[in-house]
């Protein structure tokens, strides 16, 4: 599973956390978050598995793309 930036900042919206919560508790720096979300540059493969792990373990549920794009879900 890819994250995107658009499924990440959908996804902190649904759990209603800051950048620096998410990155706080990926163990991972702000700037990751912030620089990914405004498509600055792309993730490490286990930067996103961090981030991917930890949306995943608060609920949320990440959509592959399909004709409408990616999504979000939470449960």
């Amino acid at each position: 599973m890819q994250l995107s930036p658009e499924q990440c900042r959908a996804a902190r919206g649904l759990l209603d956390w800051t950048q620096e919560s998410l990155a706080a508790r990926a163990g991972v720096s702000r700037s990751t978050v912030r620089d990914f979300e405004r498509h600055r540059h792309a993730l490490h493969r286990g930067t996103e598995s961090l981030l991917i792990r930890t949306l995943q373990d608060a609920g949320i549920i990440l959509l592959p793309a399909d004709e409408h794009g990616p999504g979000v879900r939470i449960r």
